[in-house]
């Protein structure tokens, strides 16, 4: 019973990690993530260096964010930024922040993002 139990919460933990959620949010400024907005959207990624998951992340990321120049792509140390972690409520790494060009909060990925999924939020914006 515990081992059916225990494989159903992990199986439950693996379908929700990395999926895109629609969740507007707070406003961010430029100040808090260091650089200008992107015309269309910037996606904030909070890392930590210990994390496998963020290094894959941030790979994939990149690479669908340099084929677009209306998006910015910025990666920000959760350990060394623990008043924004605290202040959107990031509960590990990595957790994809899609803010629009004003800075609100658009949608967030919890783990390491799909490769459609980006490419959706960012199109959605």
């Amino acid at each position: 019973m515990l081992l059916a139990l225990a494989t159903g919460i992990g199986f439950r933990i693996r379908a929700t990690q990395g999926r895109v959620k629609v969740r507007p949010g707070l406003q961010l400024t430029k100040s808090e993530i260091g650089t200008a907005f992107g015309k269309r959207a910037t996606l904030v990624q909070f890392s930590t260096t210990f994390c496998s998951a963020c290094r894959a992340a941030k790979v994939l990321i990149a690479d669908v964010v340099a084929k677009r120049d209306d998006v910015k792509y910025v990666e920000i140390d959760a350990e060394s930024n623990l008043q924004l972690v605290r202040k959107l409520n990031i509960k590990s790494t990595p957790t994809t922040i899609f803010i629009d060009a004003k800075g609100y909060e658009i949608a967030r990925a919890v783990g390491a993002p799909k490769r459609d999924q980006v490419i959706a939020a960012i199109n959605r914006l």
